[in-house]
């Protein structure tokens, strides 16, 4: 059944403004891969805050045009699908990748990061990424870091002071020869 041109239109102005919205996004390819499989994948992307979508060719080179993305042509060679990261962009390359290495259907083809195009190989390094509350969690780390050292080094000189009083007041314990 053929596509209306309005719908050709709204679907195009609805990509484009989910590419623009998203953080990151993952191209692949999809050839051959079961309706369960396909369901399943986008289950997991859901999980990790994005949405997944089978895009005809024409309408994804138009989207992302649209978007201001450059992208080559042999993307949008055979089935093409697109993941949108909307929260997590580490979270959805990795589900991306983990999912093309266990699916023989699956290609990752290219992404785009904050509008950025990356090849496949950096999906799969944006993929090795901790997940943001990981790295949220690192970065405070580093920061509270020399604030924890200092109250240490603070702290030190009262704790040395302590053992000394300590020990002259404790009664010295005796060893049986």
């Amino acid at each position: 059944m053929a596509i209306t041109k309005e719908r050709k239109t709204e679907l195009v102005d609805q990509y484009s403004e989910w590419l623009s919205r998203s953080k990151a996004s993952v191209v692949a390819q999809y050839t051959g891969m079961p309706m369960k499989e396909l369901d399943a994948l986008r289950s997991k992307v859901r999980e990790a805050g994005g949405e997944f979508h089978v895009l005809k060719n024409t309408l994804a080179a138009l989207s992302f045009q649209k978007a201001g993305m450059k992208v080559p042509a042999q993307v949008f060679e055979g089935s093409t699908a697109v993941a949108f990261a909307f929260q997590d962009a580490p979270a959805l390359a990795k589900t991306m990748t983990e999912f093309a290495r266990t699916s023989e259907f699956l290609k990752i083809k290219a992404g785009f990061l904050d509008q950025q195009a990356i090849t496949a190989d950096g999906v799969k390094a944006l993929a090795d990424l901790p997940p943001l509350p990981v790295m949220r969690a690192q970065i405070l780390g580093t920061l509270l870091a020399p604030a924890s050292q200092l109250v240490r080094l603070l702290a030190e000189p009262g704790r040395q002071i302590a053992a000394v009083i300590k020990a002259k007041y404790e009664p010295a314990e005796t060893t049986a020869a």
